[in-house]
């Protein structure tokens, strides 16, 4: 322990979970909460219910988005829109102009408030973008929605667009309240779940998303299956590798099931409405096909704002949970390296990078895509996505001073190997499905529309503007690279 530093999580004492928190006292129950924001008990996922509403101050915003859903908006681009539904988008667009200019300082204190700000304002402005005629080319988000929206990103470091957070981690309630005021048992809780926003309000899209999140959920066994085997690592005996292997196959089954869970998605959303009714809602900038550039209007009314250009959306590759995966197992190296997209303006120079999980500074900036240095992997790039609580927990894990996949290729012990190698093969697996779901929701989708002359020519493009299907294919190809045999590393 003596190598790491001392904010790591692993050199904090251990808590007791069930001895009450003091008032003012960090909440260390947590693999580090105040750095981390990662409950031992529900992951990367709240272990509560997300704020449903915002306080009053800001109701303006919960009151148009309402009213965006209850007025059953239409895609500007599905075909058959009658002229009263694009009349009636128009109407609520002109309501959107005029709101007022909301100010956004006594959002700041509250980490809580700024999710549920970004999550209602991404979400008024992607109704926005999407229900604006597609002869429109330059879409001009008004003031009203640019300056408070960038001002919160300013404070969350998170681009201004839907993200997977706002989408998946953030968007859920009970169906029925658990009986215990406990913090509830996400396996007892995977199917008592429902989103609390949704564009269309059909199964099929809540289904879609809450797929995500009992993945989240189920993920936490993993994470502390990880912080066990971490822990066996520094001891590195005998003992401690048989440990090491055992934790290891348990981390497989695990992938296993989300694998499963991934699976499942089939049973209730539906690929066709999930292409043509769904999909396009939340797509960003980034992958508009026809081009049309998003003009945020009002940058001139704060000075420290910038106009974003990193707008990919939410995408399944901005779950910290996965990117942990192949972080502990040593995958990363493998899988993050297809697919350079975009370019990430650094917060911090090579010279004074942030310390292993300091929070990066709260700019705009950060999320600029031009100019800045070489492009950067696809995966890696999806990290900015994510709260930055999340990137800190990846940082660290990345930094650790006794890498798994390290210890087990070094380890002569045939036993250690195969697990190792089990659990790599799980998550190649689980990538195995990832690659039949984006064949069967988006690949075979997009060319019966191309058929039916209603589609993009070329590759379907997933978010970020990559090729959706050669995207996961390559992924999942680069994991099982990441396998060790038993003749040693490749």
């Amino acid at each position: 322990m003596a190598n790491l530093p001392p904010t790591h999580f692993l050199n904090l004492p251990r808590p007791d979970v069930f001895a009450p928190i003091l008032d003012g006292a960090p909440d260390t129950s947590t693999l580090a909460a105040h750095d981390y924001d990662v409950d031992t008990r529900t992951g990367f996922m709240p272990p509560e219910p997300p704020l449903a509403r915002l306080p009053s101050a800001w109701a303006p915003w919960e009151e148009v988005l309402e009213d965006a859903i209850e007025s059953k908006l239409q895609l500007a681009e599905k075909p058959g829109v009658s002229d009263e539904e694009h009349a009636k988008s128009e109407r609520w667009r002109n309501r959107v102009r005029e709101l007022p200019i909301l100010p956004t300082a006594d959002l700041k204190s509250s980490e809580v408030l700024l999710r549920r700000a970004h999550h209602v304002l991404a979400w008024i402005m992607h109704f926005y973008v999407q229900t604006t005629p597609a002869a429109i080319r330059d879409i001009h988000i008004p003031p009203m929605i640019t300056v408070p929206h960038l001002q919160v990103c300013a404070q969350l470091q998170l681009p201004p667009v839907l993200t997977y957070s706002d989408d998946v981690l953030y968007n859920w309630a009970f169906k029925t309240l658990p009986a215990s005021p406990a913090p509830f048992v996400p396996k007892q809780q995977l199917n008592n779940l429902r989103c609390l926003t949704l564009f269309t309000g059909t199964r099929d899209e809540e289904e879609f998303y809450l797929s995500s999140a009992r993945i989240e959920l189920r993920g936490v066994e993993a994470l502390s299956i990880m912080r066990a085997i971490m822990d066996e690592a520094f001891v590195r005996d005998t003992i401690a590798i048989r440990r090491i292997t055992t934790y290891l196959r348990a981390l497989a089954d695990v992938i296993r099931d989300l694998q499963t869970l991934l699976a499942g998605v089939r049973d209730g959303c539906d690929p066709q409405v999930f292409y043509d009714e769904i999909r396009p809602w939340f797509k960003g900038a980034d992958s508009d096909t026809s081009g049309r550039k998003w003009i945020f209007d009002g940058l001139e009314l704060d000075p420290t704002l910038e106009s974003p250009t990193e707008l990919s959306g939410p995408s399944a590759g901005q779950s910290s949970l996965i990117h942990a995966l192949d972080i502990f197992l040593g995958v990363d190296r493998y899988s993050h390296t297809n697919f350079a997209t975009g370019r990430l303006r650094k917060p911090a120079s090579p010279q004074h990078p942030p310390a292993p999980g300091a929070a990066d500074a709260p700019t705009t900036a950060a999320f600029s895509s031009a100019p800045g240095p070489p492009t950067v992997p696809f995966l890696t790039r999806m990290q900015s996505y994510m709260p930055r609580h999340h990137r800190a927990f990846l940082r660290h894990l990345q930094a650790n001073p006794r890498p798994l996949r390290e210890l087990v290729a070094q380890s002569d012990d045939a036993a250690l190997r195969a697990a190792y190698d089990v659990a790599v093969t799980a998550l190649k697996e689980f990538r195995d499905e990832h690659v039949r779901i984006v064949a069967l929701y988006i690949l075979i989708p997009s060319r019966r529309a191309a058929g039916a002359g209603q589609g993009a020519e070329g590759a379907p493009k997933g978010t970020g503007g990559t090729d959706a299907f050669q995207f996961v294919k390559g992924v999942r190809d680069q994991t099982a690279g990441a396998l060790l045999g038993p003749e040693g590393p490749r």
